[in-house]
């Protein structure tokens, strides 16, 4: 199967009345077709593990193949730098998130990355590193504690940032390693309450709702 069968198959699951309310949810409609993603997962499962399709889909630059890019990538061919490439190029949410949960967290690159692009100052980027970290600790169950704890500070020293998509990304990851076991939740609770203490706005939104969630497991 080609990219272009695949678009075919994608228009034909569009819904003009999806694609418009993509614009309520804050992601850009301007290369989407309108599709639904259960309906991407129930392709994805049709087509399978395909790494090169996946990039051929990624650079027609239509949203949802974008995102069904994502679910059929293999993560163990996945190179370094085309994680790099592709989160450059993140232009809403949803695509960051899909790339990161479905694919970026599941590869070799996922600690690293991780920490790289919470240094950086573009949105969606910075976003991925944090969501790239939620992911990671829900997919990776033999990881080790210590892997969890290095992000803390970093989490910590985020957590000031007003963006909307990246203060929610913030938070996600607390939340998720708290979430991962008990020894885990104790550190979360404790630098949420660090990050409680700063003096912005972003900051206790974060710890207010990354503690009221773990104190209530």
């Amino acid at each position: 199967m080609e990219a272009s069968d695949i678009i075919e198959l994608l228009k034909q699951s569009s819904s003009p009345a999806y694609r418009e309310g993509m614009l309520r949810f804050g992601i850009d409609n301007s290369n989407a077709l309108g599709v639904r993603i259960p309906d991407l997962r129930k392709l994805a499962k049709v087509i399978k593990i395909d790494h090169s399709l996946a990039q051929q889909l990624w650079d027609t630059n239509v949203h949802e193949a974008k995102l069904l890019a994502t679910m059929i990538d293999d993560p163990k061919l996945v190179t370094g730098q085309q994680i790099d490439e592709w989160t450059l190029s993140f232009d809403s949410w949803d695509i960051c998130d899909q790339a990161c949960s479905n694919l970026f967290a599941r590869t070799p690159f996922a600690i690293e990355k991780a920490i790289e692009y919470c240094n950086r100052e573009e949105e969606f980027v910075k976003r991925a590193g944090f969501v790239i970290m939620a992911a990671f600790s829900v997919h990776d169950k033999k990881a080790d504690d210590m892997v969890f704890i290095k992000f803390m500070p970093i989490i910590e020293r985020e957590a000031n940032d007003e963006r909307n998509f990246v203060k929610k990304a913030v938070n996600w990851a607390l939340r998720q390693i708290g979430k991962r076991n008990g020894a885990l939740k104790q550190v979360a609770i404790a630098t949420g309450e660090r990050i409680l203490q700063q003096n912005n706005k972003a900051a206790k939104w974060i710890a207010n709702d990354a503690l009221r969630e773990l104190r209530s497991r």
